[in-house]
């Protein structure tokens, strides 16, 4: 009773022997043990080999991929950004002030050139109508005075000065008829419109952005843009390159691009553009390079960006838990046959934080625990 009345804990008042125990004990919880199936598989073999049974738990821990060849990185991985291709997305204001009326397009939608995706109320689209209109008039009426003074001088009514008078009006007519046409091209609507005015799709992408909604007033001089239309096929991914790995980057060179959202799958990547100065403040360099999405990535996803080699050299890369650190040596667990898994010493060419390259003792192909080769090796260890 005087256990259970004490003011500190149980661990507290055990020597650190005891607190060792549990906590080993604790651990062992956390982790399926190895069955006696597996045990009676494993007698007899050889000290790096360790076999499991169909049913055997330890199968829902383990993690086995075929590992394959990679070029040479040459940094560690770089923080970088998705981002849109600018080549393939727009940004659309509309070029005359008005009220919005009828949205057209909606934030996911997939649209096509031309596509309307607002239509709006504008008097400026109305008064350029009528100036269009009213030069067309004023053009027909010269040229009528243009022909009737060329008709009067050739029966010598007029001098011919009057017709050079006319002649200039004509032409100044004209001009102003072909500056107002211009406008309403420009706009892309004819002398038979109205105020309602379409504003339309440059391009044929998806609508990832909308800022305007029914109602709201429309000004060609906004900060932001109406819709942001892009072709989610073609992205960019960013790097603010630290100016000591600049010697390290050309143009062309490959990547390998890795996201939190797919962390077990890699995406091709080459550097297109190096920035031509360095930031001043933080000292980095403006890098954008092409990526292959797969449609799987988005724009302003946070991203790991490395460079690699572009020589003939190339190494297999693993996951750091696919590695067991013994001493001096590193090992992995191979997959020989079904079930059938034998702890392999590799040597590895360098290490990274999330990841290793091996130089040797693997092969492209080959199938790798690349997770619970802890466990597997904790199980090797108690069968010897």
């Amino acid at each position: 009773m005087t256990l259970f009345k004490s003011k500190q804990p149980l661990l507290r008042t055990m020597p650190f022997s005891g607190q060792l125990l549990m906590v080993l004990l604790a651990g062992s919880l956390c982790y399926p043990s190895a069955s006696a199936a597996d045990q009676a598989a494993n007698r007899g073999r050889d000290a790096n080999e360790i076999v499991l049974t169909a049913g055997s738990p330890q199968l829902s821990s383990l993690k086995v991929e075929a590992v394959s060849e990679i070029p040479v990185p040459v940094t560690e991985p770089l923080n970088g950004k998705i981002v849109f291709d600018e080549n393939r997305t727009a940004r659309i204001f509309s070029p005359v002030a008005g009220r919005a009326v009828t949205i057209k397009a909606q934030v996911g939608d997939s649209v096509k050139t031309g596509q309307t995706l607002l239509v709006m109320d504008s008097p400026d689209v109305g008064g350029a109508v009528a100036d269009a209109r009213k030069a067309q008039a004023d053009m027909q009426l010269k040229q009528q005075a243009l022909e009737r003074s060329r008709m009067l001088v050739d029966h010598g009514v007029l001098a011919k000065k009057e017709v050079e008078v006319a002649q200039a009006d004509w032409a100044t007519s004209r001009a102003e008829s072909a500056r107002a046409s211009a406008r309403l091209k420009n706009l892309g609507v004819s002398t038979a419109a109205n105020d309602n005015y379409a504003v339309r799709s440059p391009i044929a992408g998806v609508v990832v952005d909308r800022k305007i909604n029914p109602g709201s007033e429309v000004r060609p001089d906004a900060a932001d843009p109406l819709f942001i239309i892009t072709d989610p096929s073609s992205l960019w991914a960013s790097i603010d390159l630290p100016e000591r790995d600049l010697s390290r980057i050309s143009q062309g060179q490959k990547l390998s691009v890795q996201v939190d959202a797919y962390p077990d799958e890699v995406f091709n990547g080459e550097v297109k553009t190096i920035g031509i100065m360095v930031d001043p403040t933080t000292r980095r360099i403006p890098v954008r390079c092409v990526v292959e999405s797969n449609g799987k990535l988005k724009p302003e996803m946070y991203a790991r960006i490395t460079p690699l080699d572009n020589s003939q050299h190339r190494v297999i890369r693993l996951p750091n838990s696919a590695l067991i650190t013994e001493g001096l040596y590193s090992y992995v667990f191979v997959e020989e046959r079904p079930l059938h898994f034998k702890k392999r010493k590799v040597t590895l060419d360098l290490q990274r934080r999330e990841y290793a390259t091996v130089k040797e003792g693997l092969k492209a192909g080959e199938r790798v625990v690349v997770g619970g080769a802890i466990l597997l090796n904790s199980d090797l260890s108690v069968s010897k």
